[in-house]
């Protein structure tokens, strides 16, 4: 699996979403990439609705439907009805579920 994380230059959630996206993954094998867009040009070509943008395998877990590009904050809503800068660790673990495999079978 490939992960993007797709914010705008000087995003205050980018390091936010890179931490959860580790605990996240635990000791999954994904590939991480971050792309810092600078134009709504770009935006629109990799799908981006508002900064961080997580993709996984090229398609947003937590799209809104007709959401327009954007290089504005995204925010996003929690399972406890929270919102947030960044997806949840929840939220996070829900998408991968069993589309990343695990490096090491379970002890057991």
């Amino acid at each position: 699996m490939r992960i993007t994380v797709l914010t705008v230059p000087g995003c205050p959630h980018a390091p936010v979403v890179a931490e959860r996206l580790r605990q996240a993954l635990g000791d999954r094998d994904a590939e991480v990439e971050r792309i810092e867009v600078e134009d709504l040009e770009q935006a629109t070509r990799l799908g981006m609705t508002g900064s961080p943008t997580v993709l996984m395998d090229g398609v947003d877990p937590f799209a809104v439907p007709g959401a327009p590009a954007s290089l504005s904050c995204r925010l996003y809503r929690g399972p406890d009805g929270r919102i947030d800068g960044a997806p949840s660790l929840a939220e996070l673990r829900r998408v991968l579920g069993d589309r990343v495999p695990r490096t090491t079978a379970p002890l057991g």
